[in-house]
């Protein structure tokens, strides 16, 4: 009986000890002021949103192991040209 208490201390103590170290993620975000972000690759894959257009963004990766793309939660972001919604009709 003491065999399994000790067990158990020991696996928990393991377990705390595994969650303190682990220690907060953090959350990536996209900035909803610039409609284009540069995806950097590496160690730490992260975005810059700080570009107002693709070309700029385009001679900040020249030369990197990045990617411009599109920031899906630019707050200017308008429904493309040609869109329409349709009505249900019942």
């Amino acid at each position: 009986m003491a065999k399994e208490a000790l067990i158990r201390i020991l696996a928990l103590a393991i377990l705390a000890i595994g969650m303190v170290s682990i220690g907060p993620a953090a959350a990536q975000t996209y900035d909803p002021a610039y409609p284009v972000c540069l995806h950097v690759y590496g160690r730490l894959n992260y975005y810059e949103c700080r570009y107002t257009s693709l070309p700029q963004c385009n001679s900040s990766a020249s030369g990197r192991a990045a990617q411009c793309v599109i920031n899906p939660y630019f707050a200017s972001a308008q429904e493309p040209a040609g869109y329409r919604r349709h009505r249900r009709v019942y």
